[in-house]
């Protein structure tokens, strides 16, 4: 069962109750997302190769908040930006309308949260300036990626004592073997086991300043070779 609860920062998210796991931190849905996915990773990225265009790649769509952020942000208006998001449980239009994002981030966010969660799955559908966006029904454990490599990874599913096959080496092979040689992937969770299986992969990790409520996150580069 699913039900919608207000987090520290005014946002909603959404708690599992019989997993009694939550989408995002209490401590602040649009906070933790913005902290951990924009500023640490697609603005970093930006920051750092000053690209034309990116591919991003994020593991468990969920609420849709961080496509809804990416789509949105400032500084990457003027990116052109494929976004390739996957979600084995869609979350049903009942409670997906109840979610508050676009009274929180204001008039363009609610037009864009619309075309996000209306956009029909595994097709390409543009749904902003610069954006489109490609939802992918599927497991991750089952599925297999475009060759087409992605320079940003968004790693969002369920924590690791909740999902911990999401985080294991055979999905972790996947996905970086799709990553280019400029890649980055974050993610909110610094389990160590994580971090120990990114490097055997040739993953090089760091730990940053984590969002309201968590000392440190994940980022990780993809090694030249």
């Amino acid at each position: 069962m699913l039900e919608l609860i207000k987090t520290s920062d005014g946002s909603h998210t959404i708690r599992h109750t019989e997993l009694n796991e939550t989408y995002h931190s209490t401590h602040g849905a649009i906070q933790e997302s913005n902290h951990v996915y924009i500023q640490q990773g697609l603005h970093y990225f930006i920051d750092r190769h000053q690209p034309r265009s990116i591919r991003i790649l994020e593991i468990g769509f969920g609420t849709g908040l961080n496509a809804l952020l990416t789509m949105i942000d400032n500084k990457a208006h003027e990116i052109k930006r494929a976004y390739h998001t996957v979600e084995a449980f869609p979350l049903t239009d009942n409670i997906l309308s109840q979610l508050n994002y676009p009274v929180q981030l204001g008039k363009e966010a609610e037009l864009g949260f619309s075309k996000l969660h209306k956009a029909p799955w595994n097709e390409d559908i543009e749904v902003g300036n610069n954006f489109t966006i490609h939802k992918i029904h599927a497991d991750i454990r089952s599925l297999k990626l475009s060759a087409e490599p992605y320079d940003l990874v968004y790693f969002d599913a369920f924590a690791p004592k909740i999902q911990p096959e999401i985080w294991e080496k055979p999905v972790l092979t996947t996905v970086i073997g799709v990553m280019s040689n400029q890649g980055i992937l974050v993610t909110y969770c610094a389990s160590g086991q994580f971090k120990r299986d990114l490097r055997s992969l040739n993953m090089q990790v760091e730990e940053v300043p984590g969002p309201p409520g968590k000392r440190v996150m994940t980022r990780a580069y993809r090694l030249r070779k």
